[in-house]
C-alpha cells in the first residue's frame, strides 16, 4: 500500500511540474507577442526581421501574422495553455496541432539561429520579443517535450497530416508576395533572389522539416516520458 502511495505522489509531482513547465511557456510566448503587437502599432522593430512598422496599422498586422515564426509560436501558445490545464488531453486533431507546434517551433529556432540572426539587429523590446520567440519558445518547448511528452502520441498518419499547414503556409506566402510584392525572409524573397531560388530555397526547409518530423515521430514511438497515460494507450500505427 505505502509502494502505491509514493508511485502515486511521485506521478503527481511529475504531472505538477509538467503543467508549470507548459505553463511557463505559455506566459513567455505570451509576453513576447504583446510586446510585438505593441511595437506593431507604435512604430517599433519587428522582432522577425528587423524593420521599424511601417503602413497602415492593418498591413502591419497581417504582415506580422505571416510570419511563419508567429504561427509557430502561436500553435506553441495554444498547445502550451492546454497542456497546463490538461496534461493529459488527446485527441486526432490534438495531436496534429500538438505536433505542428513542436515541429514548427523547432524550424523557427532552427532557421532563426543559422540564417535570420545574423542579419536582424534589433534593440529595446524587440531584442526582448525576440528571445521569447526563438531562444525560449523553441527550446523550451523542446525539451519539456523530450522531458515531460507525454507520449506515445504521434502516428505516421499524424505527422503527415502535420505537413498541411506548412504547405499552406508557403501557397499563401508566394501567393500573398506576388500580390503584395512583400515576403517575410530574405530567403523567400521572389524580388531579390527570384522564383527558382526561393522555390529551392523552400524545398531545402521542407526536406530539413521531414527529416525533423521523422525523427520526433520515431523518438515518440520509442522514448519514455516522465509523464504517462493513466489509461491504456492504442498500438502505434
Amino acid at each position: 500500500m505505502s509502494a502505491t502511495i509514493a508511485i502515486s505522489e511521485n506521478t503527481d509531482t511529475r504531472v505538477r511540474v509538467a503543467r508549470i513547465w507548459y505553463g511557463g511557456i505559455a506566459v513567455v510566448v505570451a509576453i513576447a507577442l504583446i510586446i510585438q503587437i505593441i511595437l506593431i502599432f507604435t512604430g517599433g522593430q519587428d522582432a522577425n526581421s528587423g524593420a521599424n512598422a511601417t503602413g497602415p496599422v492593418g498591413t502591419r498586422l497581417v504582415r506580422l501574422f505571416s510570419f511563419f515564426t508567429i504561427q509557430s509560436n502561436l500553435f506553441v501558445l495554444g498547445t502550451s495553455i492546454a497542456l497546463a490545464l490538461n496534461i493529459f488531453r488527446d485527441g486526432k486533431l490534438w495531436r496534429v496541432l500538438r505536433f505542428d507546434a513542436l515541429l514548427g517551433i523547432i524550424i523557427t529556432g532552427l532557421v532563426y539561429e543559422t540564417i535570420l540572426a545574423p542579419l536582424v539587429h534589433l534593440e529595446g523590446w524587440a531584442f526582448v520579443a525576440t528571445i521569447g520567440f526563438h531562444y525560449i519558445s523553441p527550446w523550451a518547448t523542446l525539451v519539456g517535450w523530450l522531458l515531460f511528452g507525454p507520449r506515445p502520441r504521434a502516428t505516421w498518419a499524424t505527422t503527415a497530416w502535420a505537413f498541411v499547414w506548412p504547405l499552406l503556409w508557403l501557397i499563401y506566402t508566394f501567393v500573398h508576395g506576388a500580390v503584395t510584392g512583400w515576403y517575410p525572409y530574405p530567403f523567400l524573397d521572389v524580388n531579390t533572389i527570384g522564383f527558382a531560388d526561393s522555390v529551392r530555397n523552400s524545398a531545402v526547409v521542407l526536406a530539413i522539416g521531414v527529416v525533423i518530423a521523422i525523427v520526433l515521430t520515431l523518438l515518440d514511438h520509442h522514448m519514455p516520458s516522465l509523464v504517462r497515460d493513466r489509461r491504456p494507450q492504442p498500438p502505434i500505427e
